[in-house]
């Protein structure tokens, strides 16, 4: 039988892709800033992105006018590492140092690449849609890191508990004509 679920308590059966790591640069100061974001969403096949955050976060500032960020992907083991940078601010604390990550230099953008992450992506704000907390990205580079052993990522259930990537199956070659290739070579 079905029981009724409190709607501020429904984001947590759609909870979206991955966790993801939101790097920015401030055009002040030009201090790096990391930031955890779960709400994270594919909007295209052409590299186009939306996060959902706002100004309650201390990067809100450096990602509005900047208009450029890296979206960094961390794997699985990084839990730890990915909570700690999420209960921080950088308005009070350097979280590339605090946490260990290793800031690199973006192709496209000034924001920085995360040396730990996965994956990084380049980024621009194409628009803020400010009332909803919706900023639109335009990817304009990505990095892979193939010597990452743990691939798995995390997803954040939204209650303080998340789940990794389980195992793959493979339909690829039935969806061959609609599909770029995997990201990762198969094993």
């Amino acid at each position: 039988m079905m029981q009724p679920l409190p709607l501020n308590r429904a984001f947590t059966l759609l909870e979206p892709g991955p966790v993801t790591w939101v790097a920015t640069r401030s055009s002040q100061d030009g201090r790096a800033n990391v930031m955890t974001i779960t709400w994270t969403m594919v909007r295209d096949f052409e590299g186009g992105f939306v996060i959902a955050t706002g100004p309650w976060n201390h990067s809100w500032r450096a990602l509005t006018e900047t208009r450029a960020c890296v979206i960094a992907i961390p794997g699985a083991d990084l839990i730890d590492t990915v909570i700690g940078v999420g209960m921080t601010t950088g308005a009070e604390t350097d979280k590339f140092a605090r946490f260990g990550l290793t800031a690199l230099p973006a192709e496209t953008v000034a924001a920085p690449l995360i040396g730990e992450a996965l994956a990084n992506v380049e980024c621009r704000v194409e628009e803020v849609i400010e009332p909803h907390g919706l900023v639109l990205l335009r990817a304009e580079a990505a990095w892979t890191n193939p010597d990452r052993a743990e691939r798995r990522t995390l997803h954040a259930v939204g209650d303080g508990t998340f789940v990794t990537d389980g195992d793959r199956l493979d339909r690829h070659e039935a969806m061959a004509a609609k599909l770029p290739g995997g990201l990762w070579p198969a094993t």
